[in-house]
């Protein structure tokens, strides 16, 4: 009864440690954890990870994209479009911006309107719903 214990557990390390080698490919369920918005050299880094998204966009309430600028949904233009040049589906742009408060969402294939899941900062839409927020010092 002992052996059986030891060789069970022998294959299930055998199984995980082939679940890492493999590159984690049987848990893509987990997501990525990204950093909310950093504030950087070349502006203020938005992040968002979507592998099945064909354009995400980030919209907010500062002058140049006036959450970009109602036509999102028509997708005639494409204000604060994040780009993923490697298709691994993180998805990224660097906005500069003034100091303020500013708040924002992400749009999925100019449909489905997300906040941000990796910043905790919310505030209330006015539409019963929430927008995160960002803080530049």
């Amino acid at each position: 009864m002992r052996q059986l214990s030891k060789t069970g557990l022998a294959l299930t390390a055998v199984i995980i440690l082939g679940l890492l080698l493999s590159g984690c490919t049987g848990l893509s369920f987990i997501k990525k954890r990204l950093p909310p918005p950093q504030i950087t050299e070349k502006g203020v880094l938005f992040q968002f990870y979507s592998p099945s998204a064909q354009i995400v966009q980030v919209c907010g309430n500062w002058d140049t994209n006036n959450w970009c600028s109602g036509l999102a949904d028509t997708g005639g233009f494409r204000i604060g479009a994040m780009e993923d040049p490697d298709g691994d589906g993180l998805w990224e742009l660097f906005v500069k911006l003034p100091a303020g408060r500013y708040q924002y969402k992400f749009i999925i294939d100019e449909q489905n309107w997300k906040t941000d899941p990796n910043n905790p900062q919310r505030t209330d839409d006015g539409y019963g719903g929430s927008n995160s927020v960002l803080i530049v010092d």
